[in-house]
């Protein structure tokens, strides 16, 4: 069977049996795969770096019948996040790349939208700031997944939110307008969600040089995890490490 060749971003790695992998990709062909590098823990010239995770490959593998995992031949690498010193912070903000694409994306389902996403936070996660490429991601993921709710309007009135107040809960979707808010709802302030509004119509690499400490877009990515979590039913362990940063 010839193998099948595409870019592809690693995800996660786990050891099995002696010096077997189980690596999880996300490949532009098809989506994420799930497959076994043999040997990968011993040959240097198959793999050698390039199975360490949010590295950007060439991968070769292919599928056997009647098994669920594929084969992992071997891979090139392209880009390596260890290519630029790696902080806590910076480790933590790709590890939580890792997790949502890993969480989010069907297995076999290819998305070129959000593969090019991938690769454009991850070019401005190669310095040590990483809360707006943080703030983009979640934001466009949220709305290539479909989840992102409209913000311009409170979803049980109609009344438009453009500069006044709104609201969010853990528990509903959409935003809400003073007079509808539910008791222990979250404000999303304009400011955040004049930021979404430029960030849904720019690219990513247009806010590089804008000074982004953690407070600002806070309030956003909290509501957009909130909204992510919800629907994939389960807290995300690297957003908790986000948060103690």
């Amino acid at each position: 069977m010839a193998l099948k060749e595409s870019e592809a971003i690693v995800l996660r790695t786990y050891p099995l049996r002696e010096s077997d992998l189980l690596v999880t990709l996300f490949t532009r062909l098809e989506g994420k795969v799930k497959g076994v590098a043999r040997a990968a823990m011993k040959s240097r010239r198959r793999f050698g770096g390039a199975l360490e995770p949010l590295t950007y490959v060439r991968a070769f593998y292919d599928d056997r019948e009647r098994q669920e995992l594929a084969r992992l031949d071997s891979c090139e690498v392209i880009e390596s996040p260890m290519a630029t010193e790696v902080s806590y912070a910076r480790a933590t903000a790709l590890a939580h790349i890792a997790e949502l694409l890993d969480e989010l994306m069907p297995d076999r389902e290819a998305s070129d939208a959000v593969f090019r996403l991938s690769l454009a936070v991850l070019q401005e996660l190669r310095g040590q700031a990483v809360w707006m490429p943080l703030t983009y991601f979640e934001l466009w993921m949220t709305r290539l997944m479909g989840f992102l709710p409209e913000f311009s309007e409170c979803v049980i009135c109609g009344r438009a939110l453009d500069g006044s107040r709104a609201f969010y809960h853990a528990l509903a979707d959409g935003l809400v307008c003073a007079d509808d808010k539910r008791i222990a709802s979250s404000e999303l302030s304009p400011e955040s969600r004049k930021i979404a509004a430029q960030m849904l119509r720019s690219r990513v690499s247009e806010f590089a040089e804008i000074d982004w400490p953690k407070a600002v877009g806070k309030d956003l990515r909290k509501f957009l995890l909130q909204v992510l979590e919800r629907h994939l039913e389960k807290k995300l362990v690297t957003a908790r490490m986000l948060e103690k940063m």
